[in-house]
């Protein structure tokens, strides 16, 4: 098994590369506004540091957000272009999930929460570091401070709102490195993961315009 792994749906751009016991290299760059730029040379950086080519993987595993549209269609997308051109299997994983299998909290529950800008988070709750007891969501952290409250909170969208999460924690955004872990996991034990499809829970910022005039030739 040669696992890569890879996840645009935060401001974090992060790939690895797991071989079905533990991660060979992996790579992680914070900027919200480059995911296109920055995907496949972090590819072509992980599987250098392992000294591997790209035939030589055996699956993808791509994190399916929630997300910003324009960042998580970057992943899913190169995800299905590997798999295809490979002719491997593409398999989805949450990633919340992600955040919280590699969150430092012994034991549950607790809320993961990334940044969903509009001043609101992506978020749910889990019973443990491998159990969601809750469908992602997104809201406005004032709405759903009674549903958290008393629950340590990990993620970015945790860390920019105190007064909804006041025990919050990193790490503030994903890694591959986790979601490759979680994703060897659960094959391992013959679960189903998620089809590579996203999550984004709302419309996308840019729309067509209503009511627009049309302007023809007279």
């Amino acid at each position: 098994m040669l696992l890569l792994a890879l996840d645009t749906a935060t401001p974090a751009v992060t790939v690895a590369l797991h071989d079905g016991t533990d991660v060979v290299a992996s790579s992680s760059q914070v900027d919200a506004r480059r995911h296109g730029e920055l995907l496949l040379p972090a590819v072509d950086r992980v599987l250098a540091e392992a000294g591997l080519k790209l035939e030589a993987v055996t699956g993808i595993v791509v994190g399916i957000g929630p997300g910003p549209y324009t960042g998580l269609r970057v992943g899913l997308t190169t995800a299905d272009a590997f798999g295809l051109a490979l002719g491997v299997p593409v398999h989805g994983v949450c990633t919340l999930d992600g955040l919280a299998h590699a969150a430092d909290v012994d034991e549950g529950p607790f809320v993961v929460a990334t940044d969903a800008r509009r001043k609101e988070v992506y978020w749910a709750t889990y019973a443990d570091s491998r159990t969601r007891l809750t469908d992602p969501a997104v809201d406005r952290p004032a709405d759903i401070a009674e549903r958290v409250a008393g629950l340590p909170a990990v993620g970015a969208g945790a860390l920019l709102y105190p007064d909804t999460f006041p025990v919050a924690r990193g790490p503030e955004h994903v890694s591959a490195a986790a979601l490759a872990s979680l994703a060897v996991e659960k094959l391992a034990a013959g679960e189903e993961l998620p089809a590579p499809r996203p999550l984004y829970l709302r419309r996308p910022d840019a729309q067509v315009p209503k009511n627009y005039k049309v302007v023809t030739p007279k």
